[in-house]
């Protein structure tokens, strides 16, 4: 029997709203709507990755980097959004992208993915993996596009996400594995994972005990897993649980340096350090970086924080100690 008056079901931050009948109703508008600081030192363009799903992606270099003498870094940059909700195109996204692409001195690729529920997992993740293919395929055609081959390095690409994008860059660190030899001549030097969204049917100490209102709360943890999730999986499924009990081991996968960084205030601070000492105690270069007091997102809440500065350093670390 069909619902004649469909109630609101689930709510994520008042952009997608599903409802007891099934129908699902997104909002134009982003949740974070910020003014965008674009200052015109940064240029940016977008660009279709996939036509199949229509998916793009924005492209963003430094005004001045045709003139720098030497090529940049490539920095893929993959939003969060517990697989739900999020775009490049949001303002907060947009922002992030702008000050790392001129404060890294980088080329910054942040593409979009298909969202759940309308899209479940792993479509996501395989929208990330399609995305890099597309990076691939510019570094061999013989008619790249010259506003991104002048002035990027393939040979000199990191790849980073934040919370559910951090997700996917695990898991695209998983597939590609070390050198990224499918890729050749682009080649992947190492990860960054912003507070990667990974889940489990154990709740963590900070899961069961952090406070009911931080920004990213237990409630809105559980609906976006409810609605990413395959359709009668758990948390405990692979693509969300990396040491599940149906989860392959990553001990013997060799992989490229992993770079894992988490607010201390996070709720999913305990997977994200548990994620990075059973890497490294199976021997893969991985380095932890906790910022104390910072909720999840910090980075692109505030980006002017000290905390948001300091991990711009991080990061710009990172990718020198692995750029040679």
């Amino acid at each position: 029997m069909l619902d004649s008056n469909p109630t609101l079901v689930d709510d994520c931050r008042g952009v997608l709203h599903v409802y007891s009948d099934g129908s699902i109703v997104r909002s134009s508008n982003p949740s974070f709507n910020v003014p965008i600081q674009d200052n015109g030192t940064v240029l940016w363009k977008d660009v279709v990755f996939d036509p199949e799903h229509d998916l793009w992606l924005r492209l963003y270099k430094p005004a001045d980097s045709a003139n720098s003498g030497s090529k940049l870094p490539i920095f893929y940059y993959i939003h969060g959004g517990g697989f739900c909700i999020g775009s490049r195109t949001w303002p907060n996204c947009q922002n992030y992208c702008l000050r790392l692409a001129s404060e890294l001195q980088a080329v910054v690729v942040a593409p979009d993915y298909r969202l759940a529920p309308e899209n479940r997992l792993p479509a996501a993740i395989e929208d990330g993996y399609m995305a890099i293919k597309w990076l691939h395929a510019q570094a061999v055609s013989n008619k790249p596009d010259p506003w991104l081959s002048e002035v990027g390095d393939f040979s000199r690409v990191f790849i980073s996400g934040d919370s559910a994008g951090g997700n996917i860059a695990h898991h695209l660190a998983i597939r590609l594995g070390s050198k990224s030899m499918e890729l050749a001549p682009v080649q992947v030097k190492g990860y960054i994972l912003l507070a990667p969204f990974f889940g489990g049917t154990i709740r963590t100490k900070l899961e069961a005990e952090g406070p009911k209102d931080a920004f990213l709360n237990l409630e809105l943890i559980d609906r976006f897993w409810r609605l990413s999730i395959p359709v009668g999986e758990t948390t405990d499924h692979p693509l969300v649980n990396p040491f599940g009990p149906n989860s392959k081991s990553l001990e013997a996968i060799d992989l490229d340096p992993i770079l894992v960084v988490v607010g201390g205030s996070d709720l999913l601070r305990d997977r994200a350090e548990d994620y990075a000492v059973k890497l490294k105690d199976w021997g893969k270069d991985v380095e932890y970086v906790e910022f104390e007091g910072q909720q999840h997102g910090f980075f692109t809440i505030n980006p002017n924080s000290e905390p948001s500065k300091k991990l711009m350093l991080v990061i710009k670390q990172f990718m020198n100690k692995y750029s040679a």
